[in-house]
């Protein structure tokens, strides 16, 4: 397991002034953001990284808070997790 942040992912914490410090330590952060910007080879990493029950269970409890409804209902699809509210898929990505 890398413990630090790979250089390219950097990209998507610019704002954090010790961005080169942020590590598994920091696994909220980190997951929100690579979840949710990501590119393949940051997704790899976080894979690599965490396993993926950690990531399921950090999806239910933080994802409707730190996610779009897009990269949530995206990542509840890839991860098989149900909706919540057990009414069926998730929110509707573009409800009418």
């Amino acid at each position: 397991m890398s413990e630090k942040l790979p250089r390219n992912a950097l990209r998507l914490f610019a704002h954090y002034e010790d961005a080169e410090q942020l590590s598994t330590g920091s696994p909220g952060l980190v997951m929100a953001r690579l979840l949710e910007e990501g590119d393949t080879s940051d997704l790899q990493w976080l894979t690599g990284n965490y396993a993926e029950s950690r990531l399921a269970s950090w999806l239910d409890q933080h994802g409707a808070r730190l996610l779009s409804r897009r990269s949530r209902n995206f990542w509840r699809t890839v991860l098989n997790r149900p909706d919540p509210s057990g009414e069926g898929p998730g929110d509707p990505l573009w409800p009418l």
